[in-house]
């Protein structure tokens, strides 16, 4: 039997370019979450072309719950919902095959549609081991030391050319060219989706090897934009200040490196300061 694991973000998917695309509450918001269920309804679609007997969709964005399940293929199934302890990889523990990463974007303080690492402010930048990763990155380092390859991802240029870098082998769709962090040259519904199914098809077709990486201790360091953040974020035992504006934690492994991380940032995003300019 096998079975694909897909985790949705959403500021790579068709279509989305400002904060308002991607924030529920937002009149434009609505519009968007069809757009990305149409993305992942393509991928879903693809993979079971390609051979697969089960897709389980994992909302990854924000809240995660934006993924429309009524318009949804009815042969996937949906993980839904907040507090999750595997965050955008829930549904890795399930006996996955393969991992595909649709709607991703590029991390904090690079170049791209909407980039940013988990926090849309206030994170510059993320380093594991001392090279850079984005969410992309992380999400790959944490699957293949569970032995499950990355095997499509979806985003703008910029996203699908950094994933060609943490996941050799796999299949990407560019859904829109950026232009800067809020502009795009954007692909079509139609287009985009025919694309994704296509890929996901190939991609189970003819997979990456599974990745044989042995979990070892990881070193994560982040920027923040100003000191009093990286004060607040080593009141948290086992972080430590190691510059003016840099925090750097241990872990054992990558799924914990993840974990540790993922409440670092809300740590940090429960500190940030309100306006007062």
């Amino acid at each position: 039997m096998t079975r694909v694991l897909i985790s949705a973000d959403m500021e790579g998917a068709t279509g989305t370019v400002l904060p308002a695309d991607v924030t529920a509450g937002n009149p434009r918001y609505e519009r968007f979450r069809r757009l990305l269920t149409g993305d992942v309804n393509a991928a879903v679609a693809g993979f079971l072309d390609g051979g697969a007997d089960e897709v389980i969709v994992n909302d990854a964005h924000c809240g995660m719950d934006n993924v429309l399940l009524e318009e949804l293929d009815p042969r996937a199934l949906l993980i839904v919902g907040r507090n999750k302890p595997l965050g955008m990889l829930q549904g890795l523990e399930l006996d996955v095959d393969a991992l595909a990463f649709v709607g991703y974007h590029t991390g904090a303080g690079e170049a791209g549609v909407l980039a940013h690492t988990y926090l849309s402010h206030s994170v510059l930048a993320v380093r594991v081991d001392g090279r850079p990763l984005d969410e992309g990155g992380f999400n790959a380092l944490v699957a293949a030391e569970a032995g499950v390859p990355v095997v499509l991802v979806t985003g703008d240029d910029l996203t699908c050319a950094e994933a060609a870098r943490y996941a050799p082998g796999c299949r990407t769709v560019t859904v829109k060219t950026a232009i800067s962090r809020h502009a795009a040259i954007c692909r079509t519904p139609a287009a985009t989706s025919t694309d994704i199914r296509r890929e996901a098809a190939a991609a189970l077709a003819n997979p990456p090897d599974r990745p044989t990486t042995t979990p070892t201790p990881h070193m994560i360091e982040v920027d923040v934009d100003s000191p009093y953040l990286a004060e607040r974020a080593s009141a948290t035992a086992g972080v430590d200040v190691v510059g003016p504006r840099t925090v750097r934690l241990q872990a054992p492994d990558a799924r914990e490196a993840l974990r540790r991380f993922r409440a670092l940032t809300w740590l940090i995003g429960a500190g940030r300061e309100e306006d007062w300019t």
